[in-house]
């Protein structure tokens, strides 16, 4: 039987007034959490994922350890690669690693469509399990997008200035142009099968896009995003778009047919409402700041809390990933206090 669920969450992402501002961490589950480091000594992230009970444990955490608003499902951007027939293996210190990285349109061509029922069913019982039995608040599911998860398939592994990808962009244009096309059908497969798996909102990360200027986005990948969020539409959940180091894109991603602009650290938020984004803002506290005293946290949080209230939508979170040395407590307190500071405002107005 369905719990029932809190939506103030869902109220912000729409736009709606709320009567506290909401919040959750991106990697809110995992590696501060004493009980993941636990599981982790016996399972890899890829066994964790395809136990829908395990996967549903880490993921529903964070929402009972910290008590924040929304749950987002513990996987890899890398989950549905594989079911396009790329190798992935995930190295301890490294991260994500594919075997044969794209070099050419025959390559591109090879890859097969994903088929979620066959090659993730693990994530669908996983999301099922959450949204029918386990959360209180809302499950937000998510995919990479076509630029970051290119970036790993072109550069065999994480990168720190994505000239491979670049290059492939430039010197290979319509192989690269079939790539963004195959991961937009992936991404609009993947991401409807979690919705109608029971996910109320959906987050496209694409970490590493700001690698690009803003002449190349637009040319390059505005296009596959458009469409990607144009046939999500469809599904009529809140639809969140994030990168790292690309305040310079968040004009663009505004144009986007999405909801959610997610801010990393960089651009305050009164500014990029001042810059023209009235669509519901995210962020973005500098998670180093979580490593700081509880007195610079309380003074930088309130800082972004009193930016972000100036006008209805808006979702309180990090300007990026938890770090693995953050005290739970600390979130914990974070979350708290969130919700009480933002109630006694909101209440005024």
């Amino acid at each position: 039987m369905n719990k029932p669920i809190n939506e103030t969450f869902l109220k912000a992402a729409r736009g709606e007034k709320t009567e506290y501002i909401p919040v959750w961490y991106m990697r809110q589950a995992g590696r501060s959490q004493p009980e993941y480091r636990e599981i982790k000594e016996k399972y890899s992230l890829f066994e964790i994922t395809h136990q829908p009970e395990l996967c549903a444990y880490v993921t529903r955490l964070p929402v009972e350890n910290y008590n924040v608003d929304a749950a987002i499902l513990y996987k890899d951007i890398m989950t549905p690669l594989p079911g396009m027939g790329m190798h992935v293996e995930i190295k301890g210190g490294i991260g994500p690693v594919i075997e044969k990285p794209i070099r050419s349109l025959a390559d591109v061509e090879k890859l097969q469509g994903l088929n979620p029922e066959e090659h993730i069913p693990y994530v669908l019982e996983t999301i099922k399990l959450l949204t029918e039995e386990q959360l209180s608040v809302p499950l937000i599911g998510f995919s990479g997008a076509p630029f970051t998860l290119a970036s790993y398939m072109i550069e065999g592994g994480p990168s720190k200035n994505y000239n491979k990808t670049k290059a492939f962009m430039h010197t290979e244009p319509k192989a690269w142009f079939a790539l963004m096309e195959k991961l937009g059908d992936m991404i609009i497969t993947y991401v409807k099968a979690q919705i109608g798996a029971g996910a109320k909102a959906i987050q496209i990360f694409d970490s590493w896009v700001g690698a690009l200027n803003v002449e190349d986005y637009r040319y390059f990948i505005k296009p596959v995003m458009n469409r990607i969020f144009s046939s999500l539409r469809e599904e009529k959940v809140p639809l969140i778009m994030f990168g790292v180091g690309a305040s310079h894109l968040a004009l663009e991603w505004n144009d986007l047919p999405l909801d959610v602009v997610g801010l990393d650290w960089r651009l305050p938020i009164r500014q990029a409402r001042e810059m023209g984004i009235q669509k519901t803002v995210q962020g973005n506290l500098d998670p180093a700041i979580l490593m700081a005293p509880w007195e610079v946290i309380e003074q930088k949080a309130k800082a972004i809390l009193d930016q972000g209230m100036e006008q209805s939508g808006y979702i309180f979170n990090l300007g990026h990933g938890v770090f693995p040395s953050v005290n739970p407590e600390t979130l914990r307190r974070l979350t708290s206090f969130i919700h009480e500071y933002s109630a006694s405002k909101l209440s005024q107005f």
